[in-house]
């Protein structure tokens, strides 16, 4: 197999394709679901209408003129990957960014590896006896991932890429409020984009998982609740009240001495996740709300956000 011309005509480093073949190896991919059943599974995982029918439109049939036969390959060998570590909870990229601008069978390429594996990871929670209400709401996390990505224009889509890994190999549940993550020791806690942060979500949220994980993963052992987030930041007190959802939420926490993350920029992610843009000037951001303030008038002083790791017991 020549990587080095497949890499060419994706438009991705050689070494990236490499990976790529190196961690699926041999092993099964999984076929997508029919094109006639794609707009009810779509609305199921709660994927907006334009993405739906931008990926309908996209759909690798055979003979499209959209999927050459490296996407195809891509397609394939990626679904494969993923499904090599179904039961993992790390992070793990399918495969390399790739160029959006050549058509919806790049743009969504890593989305129809994702189809693919709704079935089968569906399979992994009925093996573990997890209900499928709780699987079909952790998987509609994709819908809310393309949304966000489509208001951001693309520049959500490669932590997505890896991000939505997690949910189609049994690694993350969402739980009323808050997400899941299983891990080593400490259940990992994500804030999805869904609503108020309330003292009573969280705690029913917590209740949840304390009964979910030794029902359904008995073998695992869980000692705490952890979180990696710039909402744990303590500098958020200086411009929030004591009483705000955000401060009352890192009240739970004991954090950890603070270390400079590699690879992540703490600013970076406050943009994404409270204004969805990583362009608009800071001076034309919206002041709606007191987390918006906070947050321009941070960045205004040339304050700098922290990612903070923080802990409880469970």
């Amino acid at each position: 197999m020549d990587f080095a011309a497949i890499a060419a005509r994706l438009g991705v480093p050689v070494e990236d394709v490499e990976r790529v073949h190196r961690l699926a190896g041999d092993g099964p991919s999984a076929p997508l679901p029919a094109r006639a059943d794609a707009p009810a599974i779509l609305d199921r995982l709660a994927v907006p209408p334009d993405d739906a029918a931008e990926i309908i439109a996209g759909w690798p049939d055979a003979g499209s003129p959209l999927w050459t036969p490296e996407l195809r390959w891509l397609l394939d060998r990626s679904t494969a990957l993923v499904r090599a570590d179904l039961g993992g909870h790390g992070w793990l990229s399918p495969g390399p960014a790739l160029p959006r601008d050549r058509g919806p069978a790049w743009r969504h390429l890593y989305g129809y590896a994702y189809l693919a594996l709704v079935d089968v990871v569906r399979g992994y929670h009925r093996d573990h006896g997890i209900a499928d209400a709780v699987s079909w709401t952790t998987l509609a996390d994709l819908g809310r991932n393309l949304a966000v990505d489509r208001r951001m224009r693309g520049e959500g889509w490669p932590v997505m890429q890896s991000w939505l890994t997690l949910h189609v190999r049994g690694g993350l549940y969402e739980l009323g409020r808050l997400q899941h993550h299983r891990g080593d020791g400490a259940i990992g806690l994500h804030i999805p984009d869904s609503g108020p942060l309330t003292p009573e979500a969280v705690a029913a949220s917590l209740d949840e998982a304390r009964g979910f994980f030794p029902r359904h993963f008995p073998d695992e052992r869980y000692t705490a609740f952890a979180c990696g987030s710039w909402l744990l930041d303590p500098q958020l007190r200086e411009y929030l009240p004591e009483s705000s959802n955000i401060v009352r939420f890192q009240r739970r926490f004991e954090l950890e001495p603070y270390e400079e993350p590699e690879g992540l920029d703490a600013d970076v992610e406050v943009l994404r996740f409270v204004f969805r843009t990583l362009t608009t000037p800071l001076d034309r951001l919206p002041r709606r709300t007191a987390l918006q303030r906070a947050v321009v008038d941070h960045l205004t002083a040339g304050r700098h956000w922290q990612w903070r790791q923080g802990r409880f017991p469970l």
